[in-house]
């Protein structure tokens, strides 16, 4: 088995993370890969990285930035194993058996097509980035436990294997290229082909929080991102598991959108000004993407 490790690259530095994974390649002897393709960075991270051009199978450089979805769907081009391991460019790891415990699964459960191992993130150094580290700790690092009761809507791209051949199959939807909810598009689609989504105890590091108002800019792209998902018939009816579209169903069942709408211009402003301070309420997210949302859906 030839594992192909496929990591986009885009304005962050990438080193630590590649020596990591060469260093347990060589230790376990692991028949592996290294693939790096950057989404044109800029100039000071480009030549930050370059120096792992002699250190990697293979370091592509773009001209023009394609986005989230074209980058993990190019790396097809470029791998030879039969299964790819995705990592996002700010992972750390953080046990020095990673690849291993990935491998060793695989070759007990070689059934196996999709692999999810999870994320922990930093401990908060400060509240400028609060709202980003509070959403990781309480929506997104979840125990195995918790993860494999909705697989599904527990998956996300930061840190997945994949058969190279479902993969061609069943690539990243490259109509959505922006920001958000294209990591659970693309596991709503393997559910739709009948493709299970295993979890495993593999976490790695989140090792880059945005600040409050950086993070607050990234959900209303992913709502934005949503809605134009939402909009298109062949896509509306594998959305429908996501918490947003369940409360948007049901504000349209009954027929109570437009109060909710009226309501939200009153404290729009307020919430916002909540979820950009030092004590963000998870609870005003929830409202605060409901209402861009209905608004995105007009």
């Amino acid at each position: 088995m030839i594992l192909s490790i496929c990591i986009p690259v885009y304005n962050f530095d990438v080193r630590a993370l590649v020596y990591d994974l060469k260093k347990e390649i060589k230790e376990h002897s692991i028949e592996a890969e290294i693939i790096l393709i950057d989404d044109a960075s800029e100039e000071k991270f480009k030549t930050i990285n370059s120096e792992l051009q002699n250190e990697v199978n293979q370091f592509v450089f773009l001209e023009k930035n394609i986005g989230r979805t074209k980058i993990r769907n190019l790396f097809l081009r470029y791998t030879k194993g039969n299964y790819l391991l995705f990592l996002d460019c700010d992972g750390k790891i953080i046990n020095t058996n990673f690849l291993k415990i990935y491998i060793d699964f695989l070759n007990q459960n070689t059934e196996a097509e999709v692999l999810y191992g999870g994320r922990m993130v930093k401990d908060l150094s400060d509240r400028k980035h609060i709202l980003r580290w509070k959403f990781a700790v309480e929506r997104e690092n979840l125990p195995v436990s918790a993860r494999i009761s909705k697989p599904y809507l527990s998956f996300q791209t930061n840190n997945f294997i994949i058969k190279k051949e479902i993969f061609n199959r069943i690539p990243f939807n490259a109509e959505f290229s922006k920001y958000g909810y294209e990591d659970l598009l693309f596991a709503m689609d393997l559910k739709s082909d009948h493709r299970k989504i295993y979890h495993v105890d593999n976490p790695i590091f989140n090792n880059d929080l945005e600040t409050n108002d950086v993070y607050l800019t990234k959900v209303e792209e992913s709502v934005e991102s949503l809605a134009k998902m939402m909009k298109l018939d062949s896509v509306r009816p594998k959305l429908s598991e996501i918490k947003l579209v369940k409360a948007y169903n049901i504000l349209m069942k009954t027929n109570l959108q437009s109060v909710f709408l009226y309501l939200f211009t009153f404290v729009e402003k307020k919430i916002k000004r909540n979820l950009l301070s030092e004590y963000p309420s998870l609870r005003n997210l929830n409202i605060y993407k409901l209402g861009l949302f209905l608004r995105q859906m007009k």
